[in-house]
């Protein structure tokens, strides 16, 4: 069944909406919609690239896929098929992705349920509590993030002491750098919907295997008493290190999130080992040379009597969605 050009309008604006609630670096939200009658447009906003700690834009290029990733789901919770063109014109490298939906089918359940944690997301720095993680959840969320193409390969044993020696080698490289902290320091704190906030951050470093970032500031949550110990660690990574690949990077980490969410389990991404070069090598070992590492992700269970942080601020919808075209279809004029 085809719909009418206003339902068309209607249906992608609501998608791209969901979308702005997708996790990206530091929550910089580094993408911009624009609604057509018959499609919609994503597009990177440079403006929000970090300069110093994603030089290459592949975290951009990361938190843009799982704005995709979002609007996708959306669209298919709401019953939708559709076709995915991704960077279609070469020299538009920064025109991401294009979304035309197609056939109108019965609402996906599945995707339904995706849906509903979308708003209950979010980026929890605590250590997870001693509950072992469930092999079934596990499966499930490695399963949702190799569904979108992407090689999830989950970490053991001494790949797991590497990594922390690799991350903790990428914090001390980090920390020594002017530039990286003034970017840290600038994205902290902000009042404008963007950045993180201090209540999401920790008041003191959390006692890990695995270092988390330092942000060099003090946060307003509480740490917990946990150390770690259940979390088990996955990488994701692809055959080549390019654009199309990073793009595809954050749909699998959306899809990955969105079903840990689901199954009650919470994850953490690792950017810090990934941003420098010689710790993204080390981490390249330890998954054997089988591809270009993207992200790490810790998952876990979250300490049920310490509550984490709600989720961060979000830019307004007129911020993120160009809508111009459609007005008149959505009775906006």
């Amino acid at each position: 069944m085809t719909i009418r050009t206003s339902s068309t309008a209607a249906v992608l604006a609501r998608a791209a909406a969901m979308a702005g609630y997708a996790p990206s670096v530091h929550n910089t939200q580094p993408w911009r919609w624009t609604i057509r009658p018959d499609r919609m447009e994503l597009t990177a906003v440079r403006s929000r690239q970090l300069p110093a700690i994603d030089p290459d834009g592949r975290l951009l290029m990361i938190s843009c896929g799982a704005a995709l990733h979002h609007a996708r789901t959306a669209l298919t919770a709401a019953g939708w098929d559709y076709t995915v063109d991704r960077l279609p014109v070469p020299d538009q490298p920064d025109l991401l992705a294009v979304l035309t939906p197609t056939v109108h089918r019965e609402p996906d359940a599945a995707a339904a349920r995706l849906v509903q944690t979308v708003e209950l997301r979010h980026t929890d720095r605590r250590p997870v509590s001693d509950t072992q993680l469930p092999e079934a959840t596990l499966t499930q969320v490695v399963a949702a993030a190799e569904a979108e193409g992407i090689a999830c390969g989950l970490l053991t044993g001494e790949h797991v002491f590497d990594l922390a020696a690799a991350a903790s080698r990428a914090d001390a490289v980090e920390k020594a750098d002017p530039e990286i902290q003034d970017e840290l320091t600038y994205w902290i704190g902000r009042h404008d919907r963007l950045g993180i906030p201090p209540g999401t951050l920790t008041g003191e470093q959390p006692a890990t295997t695995v270092p988390v970032r330092d942000f060099g500031q003090p946060g307003a949550l509480p740490s917990g008493p946990g150390h770690d110990r259940a979390a088990r660690y996955a990488v994701l990574f692809g055959a080549s290190d390019e654009p199309s690949c990073w793009l595809r990077a954050g749909e699998a980490l959306s899809a990955a999130w969105l079903t840990a969410t689901r199954l009650g389990a919470s994850v953490l991404p690792l950017s810090a080992v990934i941003e420098v070069p010689v710790t993204r090598t080390a981490l390249r070992r330890a998954i054997d040379d089988l591809g270009w590492p993207f992200l790490v992700l810790r998952i876990g269970i979250a300490d049920p009597d310490h509550p984490g942080a709600a989720h961060p601020p979000r830019l307004p919808i007129a911020q993120i969605v160009d809508l111009e075209e459609v007005r008149h279809l959505l009775g906006r004029d």
